[in-house]
């Protein structure tokens, strides 16, 4: 007979464990779509509303600001009714307001739906890493976070080949929302795509179990009873004295986090286009990097390294490819640095996931993890604003981007030793910080 453990650790995962899995990352994936095609169209936008640098920038900033509120009211949810719904109805929501971003008639409107499409871009990631993480053995949990954090750079290839693929079809068409002469419809079909991750849904709803953990605290909490009347609302939980540091510590840490993230990606491709170079080969190895390299460092943080060792040793050596990323003369030394800043600067993300459903307990594991990553991400929000206002003040794209990815780089390798290494921590319905 076989033992369980001589097995390749793929065929350790069971048939449920691995549809958990499936049903965060699409769900994250499609997440990753419709925010990064915004990316591709900025210079389209901004012809068709006559705006500025730091006002598309803006687009980005209030899309992450309000995934706060998703990560929030997704997070409570998944604490007090199950992981499952809420990952549904952020999916439905993040789907429908990308579809109306397409018909935005000026840009205060398309100002108000990218703000309401953030709210489902956070609840997605607050209800489904739980739901994920939660049914898959403690000794993959590190490889199944860089796996599932993986499907938002898949989501960011998607949009590169729709940029590339679809949008000259329609590139030539005139816009008929807008009355600015040369403008054309083509971000706007590039929106109306993101409308499709609706149907995902369905699939969700009969085919995906619910977190086992979460339903062994329902059966235990349906025996004793709340001891208060406060016991529902978890969001309380997490300034208690034993909590209050682990949602300060994480929370300032998903801000640098994010800061990062931002300040590598959101003017990527604007650099790529006014460079004269073709964004999709860059865009699709630097993704390709991400994914690869969140896999090998959510791996790698199962070893001695740890997931404070793994998350300074990535960040590291992205903070050192900088030069090559955006400051590379020849397209092979770009290339190059595309995939290093992928698997290395981006890689980092694959710690994430475990490390903040480690760091909390069950109790709070929808809404803390939520409301740590999505307040990092309002922290973070002002990244592609303040990219922008350092553009219209003179600074070239370059140097303002070099200048932010070195300084969130050096933040998240000194703030992720701020808190205890989580490695190997086991969750159970009543479970310790």
């Amino acid at each position: 007979m076989v033992n369980q453990s001589d097995l390749p650790w793929y065929r350790q995962v069971n048939r449920e464990q691995w549809k958990a899995f499936f049903a965060t990352f699409f769900g994250w994936l499609l997440d990753g779509f419709d925010f990064t095609i915004m990316t591709f169209i900025l210079i389209d936008i901004q012809q068709s509303f006559t705006i500025n640098n730091a006002l598309a920038g803006l687009l980005g900033t209030v899309t992450l600001f309000f995934r706060l509120l998703g990560g929030f009211g997704a997070g409570m949810m998944a604490d007090r009714y199950g992981r499952k719904l809420p990952l549904m109805l952020s999916i439905l929501w993040f789907s429908i307001f990308a579809g109306l971003s397409g018909f935005s008639t000026s840009y205060a409107m398309l100002f108000a739906c990218r703000a309401l499409f953030g709210i489902g871009m956070g609840g997605e990631w607050a209800a489904g890493m739980p739901l994920a993480i939660e049914h898959w053995p403690a000794k993959f949990r590190g490889l199944v976070s860089g796996l599932l954090q993986g499907g938002f750079y898949w989501g960011y290839i998607a949009s590169a080949l729709a940029f590339h693929y679809i949008y000259p079809y329609f590139a030539s068409i005139p816009d008929p929302f807008s009355q600015e002469l040369g403008s054309s419809i083509g971000w706007r079909v590039m929106f109306w795509i993101g409308v499709v991750p609706a149907l995902f849904v369905l699939w969700i709803r009969s085919g995906v179990a619910e977190s086992p953990v979460w339903l062994a605290r329902k059966r235990q909490l349906s025996k004793e009873g709340p001891s208060t009347p406060a016991e529902g609302l978890s969001i309380i939980h997490l300034f208690r004295p034993d909590l209050r540091w682990v949602t300060v510590q994480t929370s300032l840490l998903m801000g640098a986090f994010m800061f990062s993230y931002y300040s590598i990606t959101f003017w990527y491709p604007t650099f790529l286009q006014e460079s004269g170079h073709s964004t999709l080969g860059y865009v699709i190895a630097f993704n390709l990097g991400a994914i690869v390299g969140m896999a090998l460092w959510g791996r790698a943080s199962e070893t001695r390294l740890g997931r404070r060792g793994a998350v300074s040793l990535a960040a590291l050596i992205g903070v050192m490819s900088i030069p090559a990323y955006v400051g590379a003369m020849s397209s092979t030394g770009l290339a190059i640095g595309a995939v290093v800043m992928g698997a290395c600067g981006a890689g980092v993300w694959g710690m994430v996931p475990s490390y903040l459903t480690e760091r909390f307990p069950t109790a709070v594991r929808g809404v803390g993890p939520g409301l740590s990553y999505h307040v990092g991400a309002a922290i973070g929000s002002m990244t592609p604003l303040i990219l922008g206002q350092l553009q219209d003040g003179g600074m070239s794209v370059v140097h303002a981007m070099q200048i932010c990815i070195a300084v969130s780089g050096v933040l998240v390798g000194i703030m992720i030793w701020m808190g205890p290494e989580t490695r190997g921590r086991q969750f159970t319905p009543v479970d310790a910080i």
